[in-house]
């Protein structure tokens, strides 16, 4: 998929990645527990007894995280398993009241499936590919703890202690920092398509470890490092890109590799040792006795399916097979409220290439220059409908249009309001038109003259002149076959 090589002192290094990406669950309330789940909320205030770990307190599932878990491995295709188990995972660490976090090792909710990530040359990535991915179990985030409010003490907030995460875990098939930064958005997309998770890495709801290793093309896998916690997806590449290198350098200088747990750096571009790296059973996993194993049904799977919405791959295989470009189609898609927006305009009946090429320059254009998102628009998909079936019925053209668009993100006004008080209507009358031709090429003899001579370039031109006298109001296809007629 990618040409992507470690160039070392003995030669090219392949790096391979994995990625396990913790992404929280979008639900109201945790995992085992009805405390609430919202971000920013002052320390210990969503804290349940069972989130403190009080003794007597059993855990209960809440089924809307079971349910967006299966709709998440439903969107990738994964083998959904009727029958998962609870596990307990033992450790001792102040933000995990309990002693164990609650996660699923042997029997996880969702089996294999796959994500297929695009072809993009600009991003260094030759061929489409498909991704493989492991499983996605179902498991309980720890709290937090704060080392910067005291000078000599450390505080522990337990409002994240309990919430659902799914944790989704690719297979080893990534080879370069770019298909493993187009795998992430692919991902964060797909869940923010189904609604399991709001993808914000910001706030600490969706973050990555990143598993790398080296090898000279052909040979087994190297031992692989893990970067806990990367929480964007440059950092994600960044990560690849110093841990790769690190690496080889390490091998070539005569060192080895050791499988430990790292930290990354977003102010250095560097990644640190964090500890050695335990294996499973070092966490002593059992079944955890007070949770009853996971048995689902068939109405349950069916009604989890019937819910899921039109995915990105489909979406943009429906905007392409309409006749947009495929550029355009992967700018609308990349974003659910993009997409949301881009079909509310296209169910006004709009013309799917030239509300596209609309959306995707202009709209965006002036959303970026006001800081705004799609979802603050100034301008609902209904007036870009009306907008755009005025260039389309002739009544003003796409230069005007554009005019008539600044003005609606200045009033809010509607574009046939703003089109009849400033007297923007196109003309084809070819009366006044011919007029104003002549006059120009009566302006420009020399230039007619180098026309019929064969510099035909200069036809733009005279179309230029002609559009300008009329202060844009002239119809273009008019204007040029008036054009040709006058120049002969």
């Amino acid at each position: 998929m990618s040409d992507y090589r470690i160039k070392g002192e003995t030669g090219e290094w392949e790096v391979v990645i994995g990625l396990e990406v913790h992404a929280q669950i979008t639900t109201n309330a945790k995992l085992f527990s009805g405390a609430a789940t919202a971000f920013g909320a002052e320390p210990n205030t969503q804290v349940s007894l069972v989130d403190a770990a009080m003794p007597g307190m059993l855990p209960v599932p809440n089924r809307e995280c079971i349910r967006q878990a299966v709709r998440t491995g439903m969107a990738i295709e994964a083998q959904i398993n009727k029958w998962s188990r609870f596990d307990r995972k033992n450790y001792f660490y102040a933000d995990l009241p309990q002693g164990y976090q609650i996660s699923q090792l042997y029997h996880p909710l969702v089996g294999e499936g796959s994500l297929h990530v695009e072809a993009d040359e600009k991003a260094g990535i030759a061929h489409g590919k498909m991704i493989g991915i492991e499983r996605i179990h179902v498991e309980q985030d720890a709290g937090k703890l704060m080392h910067d409010q005291h000078p000599t003490m450390s505080f522990v907030d337990l409002n994240r202690s309990g919430v659902a995460l799914m944790e989704i875990v690719s297979k080893p098939d990534m080879r370069s920092p770019a298909e493993a930064g187009a795998y992430l958005r692919k991902l964060r997309a797909i869940l923010r398509y189904v609604g399991s998770c709001d993808g914000n890495m910001e706030e600490g709801s969706m973050r990555a470890d990143v598993n790398v290793s080296v090898r000279k093309v052909g040979d087994p896998f190297g031992t692989r490092t893990e970067t806990k916690n990367v929480n964007s997806v440059r950092f994600v590449m960044q990560t690849i890109e110093y841990e790769a290198k690190r690496q080889v350098e390490l091998i070539e200088s005569g060192g080895t590799v050791v499988q430990e747990t790292r930290l990354f750096n977003p102010d250095s571009g560097t990644t640190r040792t964090m500890r050695s790296k335990e294996d499973a059973h070092d966490y002593r996993y059992f079944p955890d006795p007070d949770l009853l194993p996971l048995e689902l049904d068939d109405a349950f799977l069916d009604e989890c399916r019937a819910s899921l919405p039109e995915l990105p791959d489909a979406k943009r295989a429906r905007y392409e097979a309409a006749g947009i470009s495929a550029y355009n189609a992967d700018v609308l898609t990349a974003e659910v409220e993009n997409a949301r927006w881009f079909d509310a305009l296209l169910e006004t009946g709009a013309e799917p290439k030239a509300a596209a090429n609309w959306v995707t320059s202009e709209l965006f254009g002036a959303l970026n220059r006001l800081g705004k998102s799609i979802e603050e628009s100034p301008v609902s998909p209904a007036e870009a409908a009306e907008l755009l079936g005025l260039v389309a019925d002739g009544t003003i053209s796409g230069s005007i249009a554009k005019q008539v668009f600044e003005i609606m993100l200045e009033t809010g006004d509607a574009p046939a309001k703003i089109v009849e008080e400033k007297g923007l209507k196109q003309t084809s009358d070819t009366g006044a038109i011919e007029k104003v031709i002549g006059e120009v090429l009566a302006a420009n003899a020399d230039k007619v003259e180098q026309y019929k001579g064969g510099k035909e370039a200069l036809f733009g031109f005279f179309v230029g002149q002609t559009m300008k006298a009329m202060q844009g109001k002239a119809n273009p296809q008019v204007v040029n076959e008036l054009l040709k007629k006058a120049l002969g």
